[in-house]
């Protein structure tokens, strides 16, 4: 059987990371904190010298076995890019949520910002969807929805 067990997210700040999707989004910290070094961790990753610290968040709505939202932030790292929606790779995480323009609100509190508008579409086939596309502290992308 295959289960999807996490998404890693590199953060410039993991803490503060850490804290804006546990207070925004309800994520509850699971295990231990990691420090993650040496001959093991840089054959792992294929980068000499590669140190991270961070630690694993539980997601809302899927119980104590759901999935894992990783935030590591590295020693040593690159520059980071702009957001985009349209970059190939993974582009945004999305969390739906019961009022998405309070969400949004609470989001711009913590040091998130806009990205997009809000909008509300009519899906075929599926309903109706209003959403925003925002950035967290750091700029990574996320997405508010509600299915109405």
């Amino acid at each position: 059987m295959i289960r999807y067990a996490h998404t890693n997210l590199i953060a410039k700040d993991w803490q503060r990371l850490v804290d804006f999707y546990t207070r925004v989004f309800d994520c509850v910290p699971v295990s231990s904190q990691r420090d993650h070094r040496g001959p093991l961790f840089e054959a792992l990753t294929g980068i000499p010298g590669a140190h991270a610290k961070g630690c694993h968040l539980r997601l809302p709505g899927h119980g104590e076995g759901g999935p894992t939202l990783e935030i590591f932030q590295y020693v040593e790292q690159e520059p980071s890019l702009q957001p985009s929606l349209i970059r190939p790779g993974f582009a945004h995480v999305a969390f739906e949520v019961p009022d998405v323009e309070a969400k949004r609100e609470e989001v711009i509190r913590e040091g998130g910002r806009d990205l997009g508008q809000l909008v509300t579409l009519d899906i075929p086939g599926a309903g109706r969807l209003t959403l925003i596309y925002l950035c967290d502290p750091e700029g990574n992308i996320v997405e508010l929805q509600r299915w109405h």
